[in-house]
């Protein structure tokens, strides 16, 4: 089955994708990701890409559709992909339905983790994430496993879009463009709400009981 897991930016939407990639041996599919590999290509599009996301706003419809399309239709399995911070608007909603009846796939769960502003604060300003492994830690809340990290607490690194400043940003506008897909999804027979605040371990417990029906 196919999940989207929905929520404004750091409601740990991709720590809960990568324990369901480890458990459930899926395929996350993060646009962050996608994004920051584009950038990191040092492309025309990765330089465009770069510079609106410094600035805390989101990149168009268009690019993140054309860059979810392509890895969509390259992979080798399907069936198990988490759509890790995508759809963001109407239109990508609208564009993935597309997309996955191109490859013979559909949406089968929608997992919504709901988190407070002031929560996300905290969390995307102590977030750091390794630059080998992609495992995002923070740098508040889990000192001793940083240390302990095999890859090395050096290779540990802070993303350039996590300021205050940028986070209310981007919160205002997941509020305003983004919500709105929300009421989409939850037109899902398979849709479910979960609170965000609660431990990593009870918050993957509750999906797991989504993904074992």
């Amino acid at each position: 089955m196919n999940i989207i897991l929905f929520g404004p930016p750091g409601a740990g939407k991709g720590t809960q994708a990568q324990l369901i990639v480890k458990k459930h041996n899926y395929f996350q599919l993060s646009t962050g990701d996608l994004l920051r590999s584009e950038v990191k290509k040092n492309t025309e599009l990765g330089n465009k890409i770069e510079k609106i996301i410094s600035k805390g706003n989101f990149v168009s419809d268009e690019i993140v559709n054309k860059l979810i399309k392509q890895t969509v239709g390259s992979l080798r399995f399907r069936d198990r992909i988490i759509f890790d911070g995508f759809p963001r608007s109407i239109d990508q909603s609208k564009h993935l339905d597309v997309i996955l009846k191109e490859f013979s796939q559909k949406i089968d769960i929608v997992i919504s983790l709901v988190v407070p502003r002031e929560i996300i604060e905290k969390r995307i300003i102590g977030r750091i994430t390794c630059d080998k492994c992609n495992l995002t830690l923070n740098e508040y809340f889990n000192k001793e496993e940083i240390k302990l990290h095999p890859c090395g607490e050096d290779n540990f690194v802070k993303r350039k879009d996590d300021n205050l400043s940028i986070v209310i940003s981007r919160y205002d506008i997941y509020q305003k463009t983004t919500k709105p897909v929300l009421d989409f999804l939850s037109k899902n027979s398979n849709f479910h709400e979960i609170d965000g605040t609660l431990e990593i371990e009870e918050i993957s417990a509750k999906i797991d009981t989504f993904l074992n029906v």
